[in-house]
């Protein structure tokens, strides 16, 4: 059965095709077939597009078990320039949209389609618990998500199951942003942004695949799916937990106009929004988590063993 993933290089990427490569056969859609070479490497087929259009890769949705679309520009480069908020927003619906019409042009149409989104999708929202059924939010990554998923779901029409994956903060050992956040602990500067009474919602990196693959398999589950921990912290908790773990204080912070002035609207999207978003559809549907707490990811992620465990 072949599963095809457009933003097979990037982290989520890599550790997707490393836990479908035995059972399936893998398409990795790539932009740059050389980085995907190597990145890759022998675990997919690397197939060439240009992450807008349906030109010459379409043949590959014909029949096939699964589209994932985890394509997209980083959000976290630093200040956003109006250009590069259009990249952010062009990369994702180009994508979507290009997957989209090769379903809608497939005489054997392929059995689902999963599309990342965020927990952006909810907007910054203070204390407010966060489902799937809360309304979008406001702001800049809100918009890029619902568009974005409002694009994907257009393969309902020809009676293709669609998910949203509405992911947390991905924690891993060495991508992502976990070892941005490490980096002052290192220094012994860690701390928080803010008040730290902003919530953060995250999910270990082997929790993230294991929800990928569960909800591909389960033809039953559609629609939008919050990929975060039963267990939201706030990004001080964040902070504490993560000293102690790497056994460093935390105590520096870095001030909410300090954080505006080096960053500016992305330090409001990004490090100051509130989100406490909970898996309800996801839990409800049986899946279990391995890693509830965010201590023991923490601790498994830093020693190296939070992929492999499970």
């Amino acid at each position: 059965m072949r599963v095809i993933i457009a933003g097979a290089t990037g982290f989520i990427g890599q550790a997707l095709c490393r836990e479908l490569r035995g059972d399936y056969e893998l398409v990795a859609l790539t932009r740059d077939a050389r980085r995907a070479a190597s990145v890759v490497k022998e675990s997919a087929k690397i197939v060439e597009w240009d992450a807008r259009t349906t030109s010459g890769w379409t043949g590959q949705a014909e029949g096939a078990y699964a589209i994932i679309n985890l394509a997209g520009e980083s959000l976290a480069e630093g200040r956003w320039t109006p250009s590069q908020k259009m990249s952010i927003l062009q990369s994702r619906t180009n994508s979507a949209n290009a997957i989209s019409d090769a379903v809608e042009g497939a005489r054997n149409r392929p059995g689902v389609v999963i599309q990342a989104s965020a927990v952006g999708y909810y907007g910054s929202r203070g204390d407010e618990t966060l489902t799937e059924d809360s309304a979008p939010g406001e702001g800049f990554l809100a918009e890029v998500c619902r568009k974005t998923e409002v694009i994907a779901a257009r393969v309902g029409r020809q009676n293709v199951r669609h998910v949203q994956l509405r992911s947390g903060i991905v924690l891993a050992q060495e991508e992502g942003a976990l070892p941005r956040m490490m980096r002052p602990f290192r220094f012994f500067l860690g701390g928080w942004v803010g008040s730290g009474s902003q919530w953060l919602s995250w999910i270990s990196l082997q929790d993230e695949i294991r929800a990928i693959r569960f909800l591909m398999e389960n033809p039953n589950l559609q629609g939008p799916f919050n990929l975060t921990s039963p267990r939201p912290v706030t990004m001080k908790e964040f902070s504490r937990i993560l000293g102690r773990v790497l056994r460093r204080p935390a105590w520096t912070r870095l001030p909410a106009f300090a954080a505006r002035l080096t960053f500016g609207e992305m330090a409001d999207e990004v490090l100051l929004a509130s989100q406490q978003a909970i898996p309800k559809r996801l839990q409800e549907a049986g899946f279990k988590f391995n890693y509830v707490d965010l201590r023991n990811a923490l601790e498994a992620i830093v020693r190296g063993e939070e992929y492999e465990s499970g």
